[in-house]
């Protein structure tokens, strides 16, 4: 456990993980210089993770009506500096106005975003669509009750727990922390995906990897100037 007291608590539900391999040439272009694109067996890897979040309350205060609970998207790689491996988050888009406010205020790539995530006989039902960025996506899966082995690619994937973001200059480190991902297979369909144009439709042509899980409660640590 980290020894700053943590701010943020989240409860992440029905997680859905895609994982493309991306050539890391691509990456680089859109990461800050600080930061170095993580290779796994010489591949790079955009991941779009998509879940509800419940829960969500400040430290030593109970949760804000309207605020503790919404659909968010986030668009990621895996970065490393000096070293210490986690995330680079191209893009988190949520569907509360006033999470995504407040958090770009912090430096944090957040947007609001029309999306819903809704479950029907089983399988889940996700869409999303933004005018003001033009990406649009609608995927559905369905967790089956098979539980992954945990394999040393899997946890490169999923077990980081900690991003940078990059604010008037300055490199910040957010820290994270969870307990480690049980992971399930899901079956998937993609309808359409448009949400990281900068891959030049690689993400449509090929298939990704998938993982899902049924949650996950994380405590967010404060910011730290690199």
């Amino acid at each position: 456990m980290l020894r700053k007291p943590w701010i943020l608590t989240q409860t992440w539900q029905d997680v859905l993980f895609l994982h493309w391999p991306v050539p890391p040439s691509i990456l680089e272009q859109h990461i800050p210089i600080d930061l170095k694109v993580d290779l796994f067996e010489q591949n790079a890897w955009l991941s779009i993770v998509l879940f509800k979040v419940n829960g969500q309350r400040i430290r030593l205060l109970p949760a804000f009506p309207g605020t503790d609970s919404y659909v968010q998207l986030n668009i990621r790689t895996y970065v490393t500096y000096k070293g210490k491996q986690g995330i680079y988050f191209f893009n988190l888009d949520v569907t509360n106005r006033f999470v995504a406010q407040l958090a770009s205020m912090g430096g944090l790539k957040y947007r609001y975003a029309k999306m819903a995530l809704q479950l029907k006989d089983n399988s889940y039902f996700f869409t999303s669509h933004s005018h003001k960025f033009k990406e649009r996506a609608r995927i559905s899966y369905k967790p089956l009750p098979s539980e992954i082995p945990s394999s040393s690619f899997d946890k490169w994937l999923v077990e980081r727990y900690c991003s940078w973001t990059k604010s008037k200059n300055v490199l910040l480190r957010i820290d994270i922390h969870h307990l480690p991902w049980q992971l399930h297979k899901a079956q998937i369909n993609i309808e359409s995906n448009t949400l990281a144009p900068f891959t030049n439709e690689m993400l449509q042509r090929t298939q990704p990897i998938v993982h899902y899980a049924k949650y996950k409660k994380a405590k967010i640590f404060p910011p730290v100037i690199e």
